[in-house]
């Protein structure tokens, strides 16, 4: 899968350009929405909704990312299709007025999204009338494609229709990932580029500045850019704030369309079977797998950190984090294929073992290390300069700071980059156990995991530095995102 599409880093690739500092993260499992009244006097039939989007959880039963909803024969959403394709619609006094697919499907748990959806019926042209665009671009690819008639009304911007973020009340389909920059204008059709523009140098969609559009937000316009960390549902255009229900202050997270962070990946979970949540930061581990749950990004330079905290497990020995250059890889075997003879991970375990597994259950122990436990804190790092592995815990790096080779994890045909030199961070368990452990990329899900120890650059939020000794040289490690690979991957 590519980590950089056109629209999904903003300004990483730039030297300069706006800044978004926060998103908040949505859990399908935990009841997340933001839900505030609408008021009177509204737009029905003129309007602009803008959000930056990147999902987590995918495929599952058609995801709101907003509704506006008086009962089922009025209503307005915006939501995934169980089959990942984008679908807009709106209901007025039961018949269907906007009804808008798309071909493509948002199937890339690594890219944001930029979706904006501009109407006006009042417009002569019909295609005039609701217009997407997707990362800047006006989408005309449409599966199903019905614009209101001239003048008609949409479900949305009056006192009977709440606007709700992340979930339609009772109907148990939450939106599961990162939500940033939500702006609703009513009564105003806005133009692509009065909310982003397309980068100079990169020709990457990005966001601007859209304070100043509060002059065109009308009775029920809002925008939500979630810096306050107490208060994740203020309106900064100086309206009614939502209300939050299963968002927390640590919900809000640095992972954002300008600075777009790794996080554990569920595409590559074949082997692994494991459950992903929390953003793709919480795994649990699956009994009956012995298998690695691999990052989103597959890096080939400059140095990286990401921090391991496995808080439970059923008292089997067997949790496991490190480096791989491979995808989701059976730790011991895999069913079905031919035992792989090359190393595949440099793994820390129970036992305080840095090891290589060789496909058929075979180790080398490559560095003394020591034990550790939940609750433990295991900092990884990953120097693809000097081609190092380090492991710490606690903040005390293991090994007397002594790496290991990384050249010993050879590739085969299952290396994610066919042989180019690519590795990824991993968590995993090589004894059939269930573990639960966050994997921190810089954008941890608990407080427990966040000291807020960011890397040389301003970047992550950790419990320990990622800076440390290794072999007697002064190495700065860096977290995972897109600012970061634009100056060292």
């Amino acid at each position: 899968m590519p980590l950089i599409l056109p629209g999904n880093v903003g300004s990483a690739t730039a030297a300069t350009g706006y800044d978004v500092a926060n998103s908040v993260r949505f859990d399908d499992g935990g009841n997340c929405q933001m839900r505030r009244a609408g008021v009177a006097g509204g737009n029905q039939d003129k309007f602009t909704l803008s959000m930056w989007i990147k999902r987590s959880n995918i495929s599952t039963d058609h995801p709101r990312l907003f509704t506006s909803v008086a009962g089922g024969d009025d209503r307005f959403e915006v939501y995934f299709e169980n089959t990942d394709e984008l679908h807009i619609e709106g209901v007025d006094n039961g018949t269907a007025t906007l009804n808008l697919v798309t071909n493509r499907k948002f199937r890339d748990i690594s890219a944001w999204y930029h979706i904006l959806l501009a109407v006006d019926t009042g417009q002569g042209t019909e295609a005039n009338r609701a217009k997407l665009y997707i990362n800047g671009v006006l989408e005309t690819s449409l599966g199903t494609s019905a614009r209101p008639d001239q003048n008609g009304n949409i479900g949305i911007n009056t006192n009977s229709f709440p606007l709700q973020i992340g979930e339609r009340s009772g109907y148990g389909v939450d939106f599961d990932g990162y939500l940033a920059e939500i702006v609703l204008l009513d009564g105003t059709q806005a133009a692509n580029t009065d909310l982003g523009e397309f980068d100079e140098d990169s020709g990457i969609w990005k966001p601007i500045d859209v304070e100043g559009l509060s002059s065109s937000k009308g009775n029920n316009g809002f925008y939500l850019d979630f810096k306050a960390s107490g208060n994740l549902g203020n309106d900064v255009f100086g309206g009614t704030d939502f209300s939050e229900s299963g968002l927390a202050a640590i919900d809000q997270t640095t992972d954002t369309c300008t600075n777009n962070f790794a996080t554990i990946n569920p595409l590559d979970n074949f082997f692994a079977n494991a459950t992903i949540s929390e953003g793709n930061t919480k795994v649990v581990t699956n009994a009956s797998a012995e298998a690695m749950s691999t990052s989103t990004f597959a890096l080939s330079a400059g140095r990286w950190y990401f921090e391991v905290d496995f808080v439970a497990n059923d008292g089997n020995v067997s949790r496991q984090c490190g480096i791989t250059p491979h995808g989701s890889k059976v730790m011991s075997g895999i069913s079905g294929k031919a035992a792989d003879v090359t190393p595949h991970a440099h793994a820390l375990n129970d036992a305080g073992v840095l090891q290589t597994g060789n496909g058929s259950g075979g180790q080398t122990n490559l560095g003394t290390l020591t034990s550790y436990t939940n609750g433990d804190v295991i900092g990884v790092y990953m120097d693809l300069e000097d081609m190092k592995s380090y492991f710490s815990k606690n903040g005390t790096l293991m090994n007397s700071g002594t790496g290991i080779n990384l050249s010993a994890l050879n590739a085969n045909e299952h290396d994610v980059s066919g042989g180019s030199g690519h590795y990824m961070f991993f968590v995993g368990d090589n004894n059939s156990a269930a573990h639960t452990c966050h994997a921190n990329f810089g954008n941890p899900n608990t407080a427990l995991d966040n000291a807020g120890v960011t890397d040389d650059n301003g970047f992550g939020a950790f419990e320990y530095s990622p800076n440390i000794t290794g072999d007697s040289t002064a190495k700065k490690f860096y977290a995972c995102c897109t600012k970061n690979l634009a100056e060292f991957g």
